[in-house]
């Protein structure tokens, strides 16, 4: 009987540590495919050719002196990507679109919505109240 408590003792032990090594070889096998590089299927945008700082230079020589107010990229899907800059000069927004791969100015124009958007009740500031 002492021979089949310690074969049972052995067995047991021999066991757990092939539980435990498969346990700690799977641990290393996750970590081993989180670690490695994931493969893109749908590809990542291209960053475009001309940057932001490019842009901004290119809107403040269409409207010198201006202060930058928003730069956003527009991602036009099969469109041309373009920068979008929005600028202000005194009391005028003025909003300069530029084509991300050539540099050119699509759109130059300036925002006359502005002068409704503010507090006087939808009227700009030129028009006279009436008392």
């Amino acid at each position: 009987m002492r021979i089949t408590k310690k074969l049972l003792v052995a067995g047991a032990g021999v066991v757990s540590l092939i539980a435990c090594g498969g346990a700690a070889y799977a641990t290393a096998s996750a970590a081993a495919e989180a670690a490695a590089p994931i493969a893109l299927t749908a590809t990542a945008p291209a960053a475009p050719k001309v940057t932001a700082e490019q842009a901004i230079a290119i809107a403040h020589r269409q409207v010198p002196g201006a202060w930058i107010r928003e730069v956003e990229l527009d991602r036009n899907g099969a469109a041309p990507d373009v920068w979008e800059v929005k600028l202000i000069k005194g009391s005028q927004r003025y909003e300069v679109k530029v084509n991300a791969a050539s540099g050119k100015i699509t759109k130059s124009e300036i925002d006359r919505d502005h002068d409704r958007d503010d507090d006087h009740g939808g009227r700009g500031r030129d028009h006279a109240e009436d008392d």
